[in-house]
C-alpha cells in the first residue's frame, strides 16, 4: 500500500504551489473577496497558461490528460489560497470537461473539449431549485417540452454557482411528466447560457464571495435536440457521473481552506507572545492545532483514496460522500479554532480567518448536506431510509 503521490504529481503540487504564491497573495485574494465575483480575465488566463483546465480533458482533445487524483491534488493547492478560485476551475473541469466527456457526443467532445482545455469556455450546473436541493427528484418541476427539433425549457434554478458568466449552463429537466417513476423522468441538456428567455439574477452570500451564485430562470427557452447529453430520460443515473466526483471536489476545496487556517494558526501561535512566552507553548493551543492537524490527515488521505479508486474504475460514491462530509467539517473546525487562536484579530476583516471561516461554511451543506450524506452512508450499510 503506497500513500505517497508519484514524482510526477509532487511536480504538479510544487507547480500549483508556485504559481499560487506569486498570483494569489494574500492581498490580491482579499481584493477578489472584496470586490469581484468571479475571477478576472487575466488571472483565468494566466490559470489557462499553466494547464489548469487542459488538466482535465484528455490528451486527444487537445488536454493534459491527467487523472482524478491529479486534479484534485490541483483544486487543494488552489484553495489554499483562495476558495473562490477553486471554486470557479472546478464549475469548468468538473460541470464541463468531466460532463462534455461522459455525456457529449462526438460533435460536442470534438468542439468543446479543446476550448475547455484553452480556457475559453465557462460552464454551471443547473440542478438545485426552489423547492429543495438534496431532494432533486421530489424538488424539480423545470421542464422541457419536446417537439421534433428543440426542447422548449420553462422553470426556475437557484444557487447556481457561475450562471452568470457561464457560456453553458448543464440543466436538469423533467422531460417526461407521464413516467410512473420520476428517476425515469429527467434528461440532462447542454443550454447555451445566452439563449433568448434565460434571465440570471445574483445572489448574495456569506462567503466563497470571488465565485458567485445565482437565480436562473428559464421562459421558454429552446434547445435543439443534438444538444441532450445522455440520453432522454435517463438524466437522473447520468447525474452520477457528474455528482460524486464533485463531492470529491468539494472535499479537496474544503481540504484545501482546512490547511490555510492551520498554517495561519500554526504561524501566530508561534510568534504572538502571551505571559512571556508564546502561545504555542500553551497546552490549550497545542491541542487545537493538534486537532486540527489530526483532521486534516485524516481528510486528506480520505480523498485521495477516493480519487484514486475513481481513476482505478472502481466504486467510490460512498467513500465520496465520506470526504465530503471530513474535510468540510475539518475546514470549518479548523477556521472556527484558527479564530480562538488568533483571538480579536482572527475576528477583524483584514485577517483571513474570518475568510476561511465564511468559505467553510458553505462547503457543509453543498452539493449536499452533512445530515443527509450522514443517512445516505448509513443507507449504504444496510440501514432503512431516514427519509
Amino acid at each position: 500500500m503506497d500513500f505517497d503521490l508519484s514524482e510526477e504529481q509532487e511536480m504538479l503540487k510544487r507547480g500549483i504551489r508556485d504559481f499560487v504564491a506569486k498570483e494569489l497573495p494574500k492581498a490580491y485574494v482579499r481584493e477578489l473577496d472584496e470586490t469581484v465575483d468571479f475571477p478576472p480575465q487575466d488571472l483565468w488566463d494566466k490559470l489557462a497558461e499553466i494547464g489548469v483546465f487542459a488538466a482535465a480533458v484528455p490528451q486527444e482533445y487537445g488536454g493534459l490528460g491527467l487523472k482524478l487524483l491529479d486534479n484534485m491534488v490541483i483544486i487543494e493547492e488552489l484553495a489554499r489560497a483562495s476558495t473562490a478560485v477553486a471554486m470557479a476551475v472546478g464549475t469548468v473541469t468538473g460541470f464541463g470537461a468531466r460532463t462534455i466527456l461522459e455525456l457529449g457526443t462526438e460533435e460536442h467532445k470534438g468542439e468543446l473539449l479543446p476550448r475547455i482545455a484553452r480556457g475559453e469556455l465557462r460552464f454551471a450546473l443547473g440542478l438545485t431549485e426552489p423547492a429543495g436541493g438534496t431532494d432533486i427528484l421530489g424538488a424539480i418541476s423545470t421542464y422541457a417540452a419536446q417537439d421534433g427539433e428543440a426542447f422548449t425549457v420553462n422553470g426556475q434554478k437557484i444557487f447556481i454557482t457561475a450562471a452568470h458568466v457561464a457560456d453553458y449552463i448543464i440543466t436538469v429537466v423533467i422531460t417526461d411528466r407521464q413516467a410512473a417513476k420520476r428517476s425515469r423522468a429527467l434528461s440532462i441538456l447542454l443550454v447555451d447560457a445566452h439563449s433568448p428567455g434565460i434571465t440570471i439574477r445574483p445572489i448574495p452570500k456569506l462567503g466563497v464571495h470571488a465565485c458567485g451564485a445565482n437565480y436562473v430562470f428559464y421562459d421558454d427557452v429552446r434547445v435543439p435536440e443534438e444538444n441532450l447529453l445522455g440520453t432522454l430520460n435517463n438524466g437522473w443515473y447520468h447525474l452520477l457521473t457528474v455528482l460524486n466526483p464533485e463531492r470529491i471536489g468539494v472535499a479537496a476545496l474544503s481540504l484545501g481552506i482546512a490547511q490555510a487556517a492551520f498554517d495561519d494558526a500554526l504561524e501566530y501561535a508561534k510568534q504572538r507572545c502571551a505571559f512571556g512566552k508564546p502561545i504555542g507553548q500553551f497546552q490549550a493551543i497545542q491541542h487545537y492545532l493538534a486537532d486540527m492537524a489530526t483532521e486534516i490527515e485524516l481528510a486528506r488521505n480520505l480523498i485521495y483514496k477516493c480519487a484514486w479508486l475513481c481513476d482505478q474504475g472502481k466504486p467510490y460514491h460512498v467513500e465520496a460522500t465520506m470526504a465530503k462530509m471530513v474535510a468540510s467539517e475539518a475546514a470549518f473546525k479548523a477556521a472556527s479554532n484558527g479564530m480562538e487562536i488568533l483571538g480579536g484579530y482572527g475576528y477583524t476583516m483584514e485577517c483571513d480567518m474570518q475568510r476561511y471561516l465564511r468559505d467553510a461554511k458553505q462547503e457543509m451543506f453543498a452539493p449536499i448536506s452533512n445530515e443527509m450524506s450522514r443517512n445516505f452512508i448509513a443507507q449504504c450499510f444496510g440501514l432503512p431510509r431516514s427519509y
